[in-house]
C-alpha cells in the first residue's frame, strides 16, 4: 500500500486525540479508536457535545 495512506490515517488520528481532549474526553482512547474507524471516529466526535 502507499505509505501516504497510513501518514494520512495516523495524522487524522492525532486531530482527533486532540479533538476529544477539547471536549473533555481520553484522547488516548478517541487515538485508539480513530486508528480504527478514521473518518468516522471524526464524525463521531464532531457530532457529539462536551462532556
Amino acid at each position: 500500500m502507499n505509505e501516504g495512506y497510513f501518514v494520512g490515517w495516523g495524522t487524522l488520528a492525532l486531530i482527533n486525540a486532540v479533538l476529544a481532549q477539547g471536549k473533555n474526553r481520553s484522547g488516548l482512547n478517541w487515538f485508539l479508536i480513530s486508528l480504527l474507524l478514521g473518518p468516522i471516529a471524526t464524525l463521531i466526535l464532531a457530532l457529539f457535545d462536551k462532556k
